[in-house]
């Protein structure tokens, strides 16, 4: 298991250069990528070699950005969050539909932005910013019922070079080689998820306490935000043994009690319905998300760094809904797996620098992208040409 930080880790890193007679990739045919033409040959992706003309300018062009602002973090997330459940409670109290649903509309984007600082957690050194994930979650982990234990040990492995892609990587499917229907299927799953985490918590945790064999099932497969159904997660130890105990401690209270709420009537009905809503749309909304993060058409091969950044995707400006669907940095994706100790924050700018430095043939810019939906067409049209071939 790795771990990222911003100085060991800052730039994702290449075991050897690329072969003296490898030439640059074409684009993916289904792909569209700005500046590239729609009709370019498709390459697989374990035949494509570091671009270390890139590598080495995202390394010295970013060598200012590493340190994460404190008052960007907490001004940011405070925020989120603040906004997230009063529009929760102003959806509650709504006084007719239509401004309910406005209020929860707001309730989704924000909840779902504070959220998302889940994943800075991960890659930020706990003494850079001393509390954050403490109130994170109390605030969204505990409530959410997604306390950060669930992330952190998992997204690490994501970011590991010879595991991306790979049957040991436990944020990747390859959707785009996969049957048609896995697509909508992955989505809609996603908004069943609250019942299933208020059933993992509430039920499971508890009984796997008084059942080893099934504290070993929880353990490895209902323990970490995952979409590899064949990864099974390890034993944690150490500090973060003593982090996942208490965060699993609170989260089991918590689903507690809203069970008994919703049985004894101390919260009425339409409240619990209303928050559980609320919470399902913006765990949907982070899988829509997670469809155009990457391309997902690596077959588990072992890729170099270039092929992973080409794997995945930044939607940079000019438009502005990838800020709401793709909030903390997640628009700038590939950029991340480039850069994976660089804040959120500092992204944008790594993006202008890397983009007016590097010439016009250059890998970096065959990973950015214009829209969501262009990339969920693209995804859901590959998968089904793939099932039509099988």
């Amino acid at each position: 298991m790795t771990t990222i930080n911003p100085s060991a880790d800052r730039i994702a890193t290449s075991p050897a250069p690329p072969p003296a007679n490898a030439g640059p990739m074409e684009a993916p045919a289904n792909a569209g990528p700005l500046g590239t033409p729609a009709n370019a040959a498709r390459a697989p992706k374990s035949a494509i070699a570091d671009d270390m003309a890139m590598i080495r300018a995202a390394s010295e062009l970013t060598r200012d950005l590493v340190q994460p602002n404190a008052r960007i973090y907490w001004a940011d997330f405070l925020a989120s969050a603040f906004v997230g459940y009063a529009g929760v409670a102003a959806a509650i109290l709504a006084p007719s539909t239509p401004w309910m649903l406005a209020a929860a509309f707001v309730a989704v984007l924000a909840l779902y932005r504070a959220g998302s600082f889940i994943h800075e957690i991960t890659h930020i050194r706990k003494q850079t910013l001393p509390g954050f994930r403490l109130v994170w979650n109390l605030l969204i982990g505990v409530p959410l019922l997604i306390p950060s234990f669930m992330y952190e040990g998992i997204h690490s492995l994501h970011h590991n070079r010879t595991k991306y892609g790979t049957v040991e990587d436990p944020e990747y499917l390859p959707l785009a080689l996969m049957k048609p229907w896995t697509v909508p299927l992955f989505v809609v799953a996603a908004a069943f998820a609250p019942l299933a985490l208020v059933f993992r918590y509430a039920v499971l945790t508890p009984l796997s306490f008084l059942i080893p064999p099934l504290r070993r099932v929880v353990r490895e497969r209902y323990s970490g935000l995952i979409i590899n159904p064949v990864f099974r997660r390890k034993s944690p130890e150490g500090e973060f043994r003593r982090q996942w105990a208490w965060q699993e401690g609170g989260a089991w209270a918590w689903s507690t009690l809203l069970v008994a709420a919703g049985i004894f009537g101390w919260v009425p009905l339409r409240a619990l319905l209303i928050f559980g809503g609320i919470a399902a749309a913006s765990i949907v909304l982070n899988q829509i998300r997670t469809l155009v993060a990457h391309l997902w058409e690596n077959d588990g091969a072992v890729l170099t760094v270039t092929a992973q950044f080409l794997d995945s995707v930044n939607v940079p400006p000019p438009g502005l809904l990838p800020e709401l669907w793709a909030p903390v940095g997640l628009r700038y994706h590939a950029l991340h797996h480039l850069l994976p100790g660089v804040p959120y924050h500092a992204l944008p700018e790594a993006h202008r620098r890397l983009k007016d430095a590097l010439p016009a043939d250059s890998q970096y810019h065959r990973a950015n992208y214009r829209s969501l939906p262009k990339l969920v067409m693209n995804l859901v049209a590959g998968s089904a040409k793939s099932g039509a071939a099988a």
